[in-house]
């Protein structure tokens, strides 16, 4: 893998985000690892589904990766975030960051995956014993239960 982001369908290889980060001049390689859990909010979870805007989140993955560097001089980061269907302790997404300290390191994963959570289009479905239901996502819609007339104009 080069150095970078990726949307990938494949599971994702840890080593090669460490290596990709990886030079002469880092003393410290910082990773975090997000994993599917067996439960969320009270909920059991079984498995989920990552479903992704794939153009617009590559774009965004990229771009967030060159605001990093950019911000933290001397970091080095890299990214994957998987989409599909993930069995409970598969990784979901990793992000691997290298600088001469370790605060830095540790701050460029942090905000690498700050902005991944804020800003890539990606929905997770989760899926339990009750069936599966999308998680953060509101149906902007108005309900067929709403008063429509407390919203009319006189």
């Amino acid at each position: 893998m080069s150095r970078g982001a990726a949307i990938v369908t494949h599971p994702i290889a840890l080593e090669a985000l460490i290596a990709a980060v990886t030079h002469p001049g880092a003393g410290a390689v910082a990773t975090f690892l997000g994993t599917v859990r067996d439960t969320n909010e009270g909920r059991s979870v079984t498995s989920l589904e990552y479903h992704v805007y794939e153009r617009l989140a590559d774009t965004e993955l990229r771009a967030i990766v060159a605001d990093v560097e950019l911000e933290l001089p001397g970091v080095r980061v890299a990214c994957e975030h998987r989409t599909g269907v993930l069995a409970v302790g598969d990784v979901a997404v990793a992000c691997a960051a290298s600088a001469a300290h370790r605060a830095e390191a540790f701050e460029a994963c942090r905000r690498l995956i700050d902005r991944i959570k804020a800003r890539v289009p990606i929905w997770k479905r989760e899926h339990g014993p009750d069936g599966p239901y999308w998680v953060g996502w509101q149906d902007a819609r108005c309900s067929p239960d709403d008063d429509h007339d407390q919203h009319h104009l006189p």
